[in-house]
């Protein structure tokens, strides 16, 4: 079957209507990949599998919820779409925003947005715009301006957006045949863990599951809003797709981590940018920085064995899903820095053996 996009794959379970004009670029069906060398780093006989959401469209999660949220934005009659943006929603939100033919406005933290997120708003067309202060100050000019009816906000705090990114879920259950025992995110906004909570909650209800998982969000230690139940001021991490020191799913993160007995805690940004290390040398599998948080949690969970304030004990057997939401080459500088650079030499057959080794 040709993938069409998630309205069309997962249109009764979303808020739209015959006549909704789909804006789509083919977002989800994003691959679950089984990972051997950390399911036997788990160790338990746990199967972990990773959802790589940076092969979405715009190479983030964000695409999920942009499709649903553009497309009811353009059948209400939104002339302009606007929202604030650590750098994924940005990318998103213009790109669909292009594909409908309207304009988009995007609101960055100053110096808080890597170059590759601002290279995709800029080229999409996005008109950009660097605010003074951080993203929860940026979101607050967004919902001011988002009073007048003519703007669409793109941000989580739109409904639509959380109604899309549910659909993470549904393809997981489909993939597995059955919900995993536990779902590990990166949490920073906590659209996401709120979004798939859902998405399990109601697939469970229409009976395609016979279990929920157990939702273990991670936020980074330096902007871990809900791990100290507390808006964090100046929130500061070099995991900034996650830098929110006041989240507006707050609410439906908490519901989630309760409902499912699960478990809302905080990782190192030397945990994180260790846990992206390992996943791109051991499993090929290439993510900026928030989005190695759910991995890093993970081997924070395994290293812990279960000590109740800090992780959550892993039953032996269980199924496990680590999404990684956004592609590794969002944030090059940080990949670089972090891992070194190339090694100069001479044209020749010797001197490429002589830093080799051989």
């Amino acid at each position: 079957m040709i993938w069409k996009g998630v309205i069309e794959a997962y249109r009764p379970f979303l808020p739209v209507t015959p006549t909704t004009p789909v804006v789509t670029l083919l977002e989800g069906n994003t691959p679950l990949i089984f990972s051997p060398r950390l399911s036997a780093k788990v160790g338990r006989d746990c199967k972990v599998h990773i959802k790589y959401e940076g092969l979405n469209p715009t190479g983030s999660f964000k695409d999920r919820g942009m499709t649903v949220a553009l497309s009811l934005a353009v059948e209400r009659g939104a002339r302009h779409v606007i929202c604030a943006s650590t750098g994924n929603t940005s990318a998103s939100a213009a790109a669909y925003a292009a594909r409908a033919g309207i304009r988009c406005v995007v609101l960055l933290p100053f110096g808080k947005v890597s170059k590759g997120k601002l290279a995709q708003a800029l080229m999409y067309g996005a008109k950009c715009v660097t605010v003074e202060g951080n993203f929860d100050d940026a979101l607050r000019l967004v919902r001011e301006i988002g009073k007048d009816k003519t703007f669409a906000i793109m941000n989580s705090i739109n409904p639509d957006r959380i109604e899309g990114q549910k659909t993470a879920a549904f393809e997981i259950i489909e993939t597995l045949g059955e919900a995993p025992d536990f779902h590990f995110l990166p949490v920073g906004n906590a659209g996401n863990i709120t979004a798939c909570w859902r998405g399990y909650c109601e697939w469970h209800a229409a009976g395609r599951s016979k279990k929920r998982p157990r939702m273990v969000g991670f936020e980074a230690a330096g902007a871990a809003p809900i791990v100290h139940d507390a808006v964090v001021e100046k929130p500061s991490t070099v995991a900034t797709a996650i830098q929110i020191g006041n989240p507006a799913s707050w609410k439906g993160a908490v519901e989630a981590r309760d409902a499912s007995n699960g478990l809302i805690g905080a990782v190192t940004d030397q945990e994180i940018l260790a846990a992206q290390s390992w996943l791109a040398s051991h499993e090929g599998i290439f993510v900026e920085p928030a989005s190695a948080a759910s991995i890093a949690g993970l081997l924070k969970c395994v290293e812990s064995e279960g000590r109740p304030a800090e992780s959550i004990l892993l039953a032996p057997g269980s199924s496990i899903v680590c999404t990684v939401t956004g592609h590794g080459l969002k944030d090059p500088d940080t990949a670089i820095a972090n891992s070194g650079e190339a090694i100069p030499c001479g044209p020749t057959v010797a001197a490429v053996l002589k830093i080799i080794g051989k």
